[in-house]
């Protein structure tokens, strides 16, 4: 357990964090944005979160990949793109559970309460999202990757 803990405390998984986390934020405004416009439109929460979640997944993915990342080989495959989605399937249902707290611990929300809601399970899940993208989804690209392109230095 401690080396694994270890590999997030190196300089690229450092970088993949920071950019995972700019990410978020795109996703969460990209998530907002369509949840407060579903709301408008008159769906439920559990449907504004929804909707919210699977366009906001979208964007992550292609973001997350090219970008924090750093896979622009175009090697996307079902098997990541799929195990993408089950992580964020798990994100969303966390997401509907903390916001059904929330409205059981503190009453019926607002339209700002929701939003409070959201952006806290947001950043409850973050975490556990990167380390499920780096370790679950990407690891076998990044470890071609590094293997066809060595560090400077390194043996092959």
């Amino acid at each position: 357990m401690n080396g694994y803990l270890q590999t997030f405390l190196t300089r690229e998984t450092a970088g993949q964090f920071v950019k995972t986390g700019f990410v978020g934020v795109v996703n969460t405004i990209v998530s907002f944005a369509v949840f407060n416009v579903m709301r408008i439109a008159g769906l439920s929460v559990f449907w504004a979160v929804t909707v919210a979640f699977a366009v906001a997944t979208l964007v992550s993915y292609v973001l997350n990949r090219r970008w924090s990342f750093r896979l622009t080989d175009g090697g996307e495959n079902v098997r990541e793109t799929v195990r993408f989605y089950v992580i964020n399937v798990f994100a969303w249902a966390a997401t509907q559970l903390l916001m059904w707290l929330a409205d059981v611990w503190f009453g019926p929300l607002s339209r700002l309460g929701e939003n409070v809601a959201l952006l806290a399970a947001s950043v409850i899940i973050l975490i556990p999202k990167f380390a499920s993208y780096r370790d679950l989804v990407f690891r076998r690209a990044l470890d071609d990757r590094d293997v066809a392109h060595p560090p400077v230095g390194a043996e092959r």
